[in-house]
């Protein structure tokens, strides 16, 4: 380990070594790091923030939520870690996420190995030692074995977009960068831009609380009922009894939930009736589940998604009294084209007489001005803006980085010239890094994930210790199969179709001059495992391990 010295003082540069190195301390980096210490391997994770949470850490604006249940959202699957945590609901709030993940650090006596208010700058390969050479923001230079980003898959948010923030009288926010105090909205005027699974959390919470509150929306969204409840101590015992049944359940579901499936196809449902009960029934059920559990070729069959997002628009139009705005608010492109948020009574909110939608389709910003916001059609006085207008997923923190491999290959230039990676976790050209929610991860309840791809790191440093490896190389038929496969189950769904027209963040739509392209793999959870499981079982056909530095 590193001196606790060589920790403090910022300014100075030092050289110290370590198995591995570990960047970023959300739900991944706690993870991998528990993982490695159970194993016996060192290691030590930097942090760009002052706190551990990652996600739940910068997030902190009002009604941040997950959208996962509390009882599927939680470290680990793999295994009982042993943490007596109490959760108080079924969508835990961004506030207890924090408090449980700092208690699952302290619980696994981690704390000492997290390295906190310290960005990692740059990443290069020595392909003479077979190290890679780590330079953080505090000017410290550190070398390691084994480099793990952990970087999450939402971690890098967009700048604002509109000319004349900085003329801006007012406050304003990103929701991403939130501060570490509480935000006075009382009696002010409030703009938000976003209507994404932040806006949707953010809009009725604001809205009790300011003069007047005006969303502007890009692109309206397919908004499901979280039907979010308290938990009662005999549901939280009945969960806790239920453990490794929902640890089993949630790595055959395709998108890591614990929740059920159906064999009713819209086509063997020949009444509308029992149609219309069919996905009332998962709407009323809350979260996913209306996905899941009313007919099972939704995403597969353009009549079923169709009829399946008529349904909702018409529950939009029953719960917001004014027409016109019930209109802006009904998507009318493929449900799942972009993933959907889960409300906690968004729409009804729109019934009040403090809260306004513009179109900013229809009514383009021209720009922000020192008194609010300026469209086409007419001006906006504002005292806070509120961006909530998402990230660079999924590769923009990797990007933000200056990761080399072999020849001193940037990263960022490789994955913009070819996107193809071994199951979301490796890479060809890059030598002894892994990636923990890496680019062609499998899209689904996101600890599952976790859990399996770091795992299978873990198992991947053991195997190269216990055979004298000192280096692992990917090979680029095992990236460009990967690749085949990522593409194969996406572009030929309604989920390829309508990501592409609607700019969807996870194919990179939502930012310009990036490729549009699939950054997951959505063939589900049950079916990834089974592709990393069979590459270790089958002594790492993919891969190339290597015992000497003189080989290279």
């Amino acid at each position: 380990m590193a001196s606790s010295e060589s920790h403090q003082h910022a300014n100075c540069v030092s050289m110290s070594h370590h198995n591995t190195i570990v960047i970023g301390a959300g739900m991944g980096g706690i993870r991998m790091l528990y993982d490695l210490k159970k194993r016996g391997i060192e290691g030590i994770c930097f942090e760009a923030g002052a706190g551990i949470g990652g996600t739940w850490y910068w997030n902190r604006y009002p009604g941040a939520r997950a959208d996962s249940e509390s009882w599927v959202y939680v470290l680990t699957f793999l295994e009982e870690i042993g943490v007596d945590y109490k959760w108080k609901e079924r969508f835990p709030s961004q506030p207890e996420l924090e408090r449980y993940l700092n208690e699952v650090v302290d619980h696994l006596g981690l704390r000492n190995n997290f390295v906190l208010n310290t960005r990692i700058d740059s990443a290069h390969f020595d392909d003479s030692r077979n190290i890679w050479h780590v330079t953080t923001s505090q000017g410290q230079i550190y070398t390691c074995d084994f480099l793990v980003a952990a970087t999450g898959p939402l971690s890098t948010p967009l700048k604002p977009p509109f000319r004349g923030l900085e003329n801006f009288k007012g406050d304003y926010y990103q929701t991403a960068l939130w501060p570490d105090q509480k935000v006075d909205f009382a009696g002010k005027r409030v703009g938000i831009f976003g209507t994404g699974a932040t806006g949707v959390q953010l809009v009725p919470v604001i809205a009790h609380a300011a003069k007047k509150l005006t969303v502007f929306q890009r692109t309206p969204n397919y908004v499901l009922p979280g039907r979010n409840f308290v938990f009662s101590e005999d549901q939280e015992r009945e969960l806790k009894q239920d453990f490794k049944g929902i640890a089993k359940r949630v790595r055959a579901q395709p998108f890591g939930g614990d929740i059920g499936s159906t064999t009713r196809t819209f086509l063997n449902v020949k009444d509308k009736e029992a149609l219309n009960q069919a996905f009332d029934y998962g709407w009323e059920q809350g979260g996913f589940r209306y996905i899941f559990e009313t007919v099972n070729d939704m995403l597969t069959n353009m009549d079923c998604n169709e009829a399946a997002s008529e349904f909702l628009r018409k529950k939009i139009r029953a719960l917001v009294h004014d027409p016109a705005t019930a209109e802006m608010l009904c998507p009318y492109y493929p449900l799942m084209s972009k993933r959907p948020p889960l409300g906690h009574f968004y729409y009804e909110t729109f019934n009040r007489a403090n809260v306004e939608l513009v179109d900013i389709k229809k009514e383009p910003v021209v720009e922000i001005t020192p008194n609010g916001v300026r469209t086409l059609a007419r001006e906006f006085d504002l005292d806070i803006i509120i961006f909530a207008i998402g990230f660079d997923a999924v590769t923009g923190t990797l990007d933000s980085i200056d990761i080399r491999g072999t020849n001193g290959k940037p990263l960022k230039t490789h994955l913009e010239t070819n996107l193809a990676t071994a199951y979301g976790i490796t890479t060809a050209g890059f030598p002894n890094l892994f990636m923990v929610l890496g680019p062609q991860t499998v899209w689904a309840n996101l600890p599952v994930v976790i859990d399996n791809t770091v795992d299978w790191i873990g198992r991947t440093i053991s195997h190269m210790r216990g055979s004298g490896h000192k280096r692992i190389e990917t090979k680029s038929e095992l990236t460009e199969k990967w690749k085949e496969e990522v593409d194969k189950q996406f572009w030929g769904t309604l989920l390829g179709q309508g990501a592409r027209a609607t700019g969807a963040w996870h194919v990179g739509g939502n930012v310009e001059g990036k490729p549009v392209r699939c950054y997951w793999y959505f063939g589900g959870v049950p079916t990834y495992i089974e592709y990393c499981e069979k590459e270790i079982e089958s002594g790492y056909p993919g891969f190339t391990f290597s015992n000497a530095v003189e080989a290279h």
